[in-house]
């Protein structure tokens, strides 16, 4: 008997997926393939392929040679398309269509608190941002194998996925996976504030800022070390030239 063809809502789950697991980690033994295999009614293996196909449209997979699978269908570009141009939505989307399929609630699924948000009209739209926070923070430690790109720190509790343009500055691109590193949470605050930065050629930038602090042995270890070293890069969703480049022209401290 034929299989019947994925439909929209199971291709939009697919694709949260394929955010969230590291590309070197997907088989069809993965726990989390395993798991929303079950919850949209399709086998690991077809759901590991399906990965597979996405990983077919990402550019920078197939500038190292990674070239996913070639059974990709039209709803697979569709939908791939869709998330590469409004990432702020359809992130939510596909955690709202996670919610459905396993009738749990939203906050259960993204794994977010929501005990401290007052009910109200607001509600809805705090709770929106912090599943797309969380949806954001899962991609970017995805994409970087859950080490910092800076240290190689692979503790998951000292990790940060930090905005390359701020929050604040860019709402269409808050969510956009190229404008995302994985740091740790130190340099993430450097990085945050300006102290350091890091080139279009992914290299690491220190402001002048250090130069008073060259004998401090903390300052060495942590940061002067890292001066004009390569960040590590990630499997996927490379950052933005576009938005490295805003970053060194307009929060670096030359």
């Amino acid at each position: 008997m034929a299989r019947e063809n994925w439909t929209r809502e199971q291709t939009i789950i697919a694709l949260n997926l394929y955010c969230k697991i590291p590309f070197n980690r997907v088989s069809s033994n993965h726990p989390d393939i395993i798991r929303i295999a079950k919850i949209i009614g399709r086998t690991p293996n077809s759901v590991k392929m399906k990965i597979g196909n996405f990983g077919s449209f990402d550019p920078e997979l197939k500038k190292r040679g990674i070239v996913g699978l070639g059974n990709t269908s039209k709803l697979d570009e569709l939908v791939w398309n869709e998330f590469n141009n409004d990432w702020d939505n359809l992130a939510y989307e596909s955690e709202l269509l996670i919610s459905k399929f396993t009738n749990q609630p939203i906050e259960k699924v993204s794994e977010i608190n929501i005990a401290d948000i007052p009910l109200g009209k607001e509600r809805e739209a705090i709770i929106k941002q912090r599943v797309n926070q969380s949806f954001f923070r899962s991609t970017i430690l995805s994409s970087y194998n859950l080490k910092c790109c800076v240290t190689g720190l692979s503790i998951s509790d000292f990790l940060v996925a930090s905005h390359i343009v701020p929050w604040a500055k860019d709402e269409k691109n808050r969510l956009n996976p190229h404008n995302g590193l994985c740091l740790n949470s130190i340099h993430d605050k450097a990085f945050d504030r300006g102290f350091i930065t890091v080139t279009t050629n992914y290299k690491i930038k220190l402001s002048k800022f250090f130069n008073e602090f060259k004998k401090d042995n903390a300052v060495s270890e942590l940061f002067l070390k890292y001066e004009n070293q390569s960040i590590i890069l990630p499997d996927k969703f490379l950052p933005s030239k576009e938005f490295l480049e805003y970053h060194h022209q307009n929060i670096f401290k030359k």
